[in-house]
């Protein structure tokens, strides 16, 4: 269906990461969209690997400049955007030089998890959803792909749950086969300072543990990959929420 709104929030995208299933489904499934008639937008967390030079990334001011709260610190929020190559599709970057400057992803140069990833989370979440509103754009579908993304249900049914900005939209999550990594203990002391508590994935807080909570709070769950790992697909075949198997970016329209 055309002349919707949709709004793509992914970890990974072709061509800024290149060699996984979510980076390639996340670019043909916003390109078909876009080129079908529909209003699409991107956002991302512009991390050190992604190049600003080559893939001429600017900043927006006029979204950038607001500080987000993270741990009981004020976190600037810069803004960046570029056209997908060849395309007038607009990708959005979330940047901050503390926790996106870095030139890997998730962990280090010997493989150990940065001690942060869970404030890189929230505040990569939290961006997303304030610059939205910023940009007075209310998306008709909402599609989150990659761990980080499924901290977006969490918070609007808890931090943001009296702001009726997005009760029209309808969430979509896409679930993968992601690499996973153990949260800091600290997480759920972190989000309490955002008055949330209570969430199963506190128990033993890793990326995979977030996007399974998330699957319970959004209205539609997807595999993103035709076979999950056993304990996404034991989550994906538990949950109630609507769900969907794997369908490959040329048949995605029919979810929305």
């Amino acid at each position: 269906m055309p002349n919707q709104k949709i709004l793509y929030v992914t970890t990974e995208m072709f061509p800024y990461q290149e060699d996984s299933n979510m980076a390639t489904t996340v670019s043909k499934m916003a390109l078909r969209m876009h080129q079908e008639g529909n209003d699409v937008r991107v956002f991302m967390p512009r991390f050190g690997q992604i190049s600003e030079r080559k893939f001429q990334l600017h900043e927006v001011i006029r979204l950038s400049g607001m500080n987000i709260i993270i741990n009981d610190l004020d976190q600037p929020l810069i803004i960046k955007v570029a056209s997908l190559p060849g395309e007038r599709l607009q990708v959005y970057f979330i940047d901050n030089e503390e926790y996106f400057k870095r030139k890997q992803y998730y962990v280090d140069e010997h493989g150990v998890p940065f001690d942060d990833n869970d404030e890189r989370a929230i505040f990569f979440a939290r961006g997303v959803i304030e610059t939205i509103k910023k940009l007075n754009w209310v998306p008709d579908v909402i599609h989150l792909n990659g761990w980080m993304a499924s901290f977006i249900p969490i918070y609007l049914k808890t931090f943001y749950k009296t702001d009726s900005y997005f009760n029209d939209s309808k969430i979509v999550l896409s679930v993968y086969n992601e690499p996973d990594e153990a949260l800091p203990e600290t997480t759920e002391e972190i989000m309490k300072f955002d008055n949330i508590t209570s969430l199963k994935a506190f128990k033993k807080p890793s990326f995979q543990s977030f996007v399974i909570e998330s699957m319970d709070l959004v209205d539609l769950v997807l595999k993103g990959d035709e076979f999950l790992q056993e304990d996404l697909d034991k989550a994906f075949a538990k949950t109630k929420t609507k769900k969907s198997e794997y369908l490959d970016a040329d048949t995605i329209d029919k979810l929305y």
